[in-house]
C-alpha cells in the first residue's frame, strides 16, 4: 500500500541519508554536482528548519513517500512562491522501488499536498532530460511537456538539458485527485 505524507523530523536522519550515502554515478546520474553537496550537518540543520517555518515562508516542502508503512522516497518543492508556483523534485530512495509504477501513483498522491497547502496556480517539475524515469512518470501522471533546454535547474545541479513540465491548477482539479493526498 502506498502513501504519503508530510516529512516528520523522525524523517530526517533517513532523508540525509539518503542524499550523503549515494552512489557519485547516481547522483551525476540525476544531474546532481557533487562538488555543491552540502556536509551532513548542513542539509540535517536545512531540514530541521524546514520543519520549523510557517507553510506560507518555507523555502522547500517535503512530501515523504511510503509503501506498506516504510518510507523509500520523497518529494520536495524548491523554490517556492506562496500561492504562485513551486517547482517539484522526485526521489525513489532504493533501485529496487524503482521501475514498478509507484512513481505515478505516489506522484498522484502528492499533488494536493502542493495545490492545497501551497495554495499554488502552477507546478513545474524540470528533471534531467537524459533520466528517463521521472519524464515518463510526469508524462503518464498528466503534466504538460512545455519545453527542453539548458539550465541549472537547482543548487545542487550542473548545467544541464532538462524537460521543463508544467501542470495547473486548473488541470489539477481536473484530475479529481483525493483532497488529502490518500
Amino acid at each position: 500500500m502506498l502513501n504519503v505524507r508530510e516529512i516528520q523530523e523522525k524523517d530526517i536522519e533517513q532523508l540525509t541519508n539518503y542524499w550523503m550515502s549515494a552512489d557519485k554515478s547516481f547522483l551525476t546520474g540525476m544531474g546532481c554536482d557533487i562538488e555543491k553537496m552540502p556536509t551532513r550537518e548542513k542539509f540535517s540543520d536545512m531540514l530541521h528548519l524546514q520543519l520549523r517555518t510557517p507553510i506560507e515562508q518555507k523555502k522547500g516542502y517535503c512530501i515523504i513517500w511510503e509503501e506498506d508503512g516504510k518510507a523509500i522516497g520523497h518529494s520536495n518543492t524548491n523554490p517556492i512562491t506562496f500561492g504562485e508556483e513551486a517547482t517539484m523534485h522526485l526521489h525513489l530512495w532504493n533501485s529496487g522501488s524503482r521501475k514498478k509504477g509507484m512513481g505515478t501513483e505516489l506522484v498522484k498522491k502528492t499533488l494536493p499536498f502542493y495545490f492545497n497547502n501551497l495554495q499554488i496556480k502552477k507546478l513545474i517539475c524540470e528533471p534531467y532530460a537524459l533520466n528517463p524515469a521521472p519524464n515518463k512518470t510526469l508524462a503518464k501522471v498528466g503534466f504538460d511537456l512545455v519545453k527542453e533546454y539548458i539550465t541549472t535547474p537547482g543548487m545542487l545541479n550542473f548545467e544541464q538539458p532538462v524537460k521543463r513540465w508544467e501542470m495547473t491548477r486548473e488541470k489539477f482539479l481536473e484530475l479529481n485527485l483525493s483532497p488529502l493526498g490518500h
